[in-house]
């Protein structure tokens, strides 16, 4: 781990800004690149004075949302019609690809904003979306909103810990459990205004 994150300041420190969008842009694609692992290295150099933080995380959530781009036209043009012809075959019928479409179309914003800020999830959220032709602003938005809370959160547990691997693991599990309470928090009063809004109605 220490090995890891030498690496990783000898490696931002070098490519700088880019190459913070870089590694989060892989993070947020298929190419697993812990975030943990990237954002609290640049909070340290900030610590510094080698970088700016808030260009940092500014490099940090455009790179996720490139990331999350690249999986998003990659489920929309390929596969979508992969899915539609051959689903089949894999428990995926036309039907029930819709109604999972439909979902999406209907609950795409909380489920792309809460999907940014949990781990695992937040390399897959945008295959739904791409699947299902989420539009381009809201996706782009609640993208830009869940990943710049994460970055936020990891840049500043490097800008106030420093180095300590062992810290920033510790943190950084933390910070996760208290994102996580957020969206079961999140979920519900979302539930409830749904259920709110639909006994009104």
């Amino acid at each position: 781990m220490h090995e890891i994150v030498q690496w990783l300041l000898d490696t931002i420190g070098t490519m700088g800004y880019p190459g913070i969008f870089l590694l989060m842009a892989m993070e947020s694609s298929i190419i697993p690149v812990p975030s943990e692992l990237v954002m609290p290295p640049a909070g340290y150099l900030a610590y510094q004075g080698k970088m700016s933080m808030a260009v940092a995380i500014l490099c940090g959530t455009v790179g996720s949302l490139a990331g999350a781009y690249a999986n998003y036209y990659a489920s929309h043009y390929l596969g979508r019609p992969l899915i539609l012809k051959y689903g089949k075959y894999v428990l995926i019928p036309p039907d029930k690809f819709e109604r999972v479409e439909k979902f999406f179309l209907k609950h795409g914003e909380i489920s792309t904003f809460i999907g940014r800020l949990l781990p695992v999830v937040r390399h897959l959220i945008s295959i739904p979306a791409g699947l299902a032709g989420m539009n381009h602003l809201k996706f782009s938005l609640y993208t830009l909103a869940g990943a710049g809370i994460w970055c936020t959160i990891l840049t500043w547990i490097g800008y106030a810990i420093g180095e300590n691997q062992q810290l920033i693991m510790q943190y950084s599990h933390q910070a996760l459990v208290w994102v996580l309470l957020f969206s079961l928090l999140l979920v519900a009063v979302y539930v409830w205004r749904l259920r709110r809004n639909g006994s009104k109605a």
